[in-house]
């Protein structure tokens, strides 16, 4: 497997464990249907969450939350919407994104808590 695929899956995995710290109810992780994937789908209280996990080794290039971008966005409100009608969800939804940053071996993670919009 390539080293960012690994580094992906660790961030993904740490990303998991912080957000049932958090009170998160995980779903599912690493949700594929058709063309779209979404890397976290919680419940959080009575929300349904879609996360956007997003891993770097350094934040030399920006900060990993900065790719997550307009395309990236829609491409997940996309996803989410196929997913809340084939499971017939009748719940507010929000989209979060954890940015991680591996330093040496320490990690920092940030959170944001309703990171985007869908714009209709």
């Amino acid at each position: 497997m390539a080293e960012h695929n690994q580094l992906g899956e660790k961030g993904e995995k740490l990303a998991e464990v912080y957000l049932k710290k958090l009170g998160y109810k995980i779903i599912t992780t690493n949700w594929r249907e058709r063309k779209f994937e979404i890397d976290i789908i919680a419940f959080d209280a009575e929300e349904i969450v879609f996360i956007e996990v997003k891993t770097r080794s350094t934040a030399f290039f920006g900060n990993p939350e900065e790719a997550v971008t307009i395309k990236k966005q829609q491409h997940l409100i996309n996803g989410a919407d196929f997913y809340i009608q084939q499971k017939e969800i009748d719940l507010e939804c929000r989209f979060d994104v954890v940015a991680i940053v591996f330093n040496s071996n320490q990690e920092e993670i940030k959170h944001i808590k309703n990171a985007f919009q869908p714009q209709f």
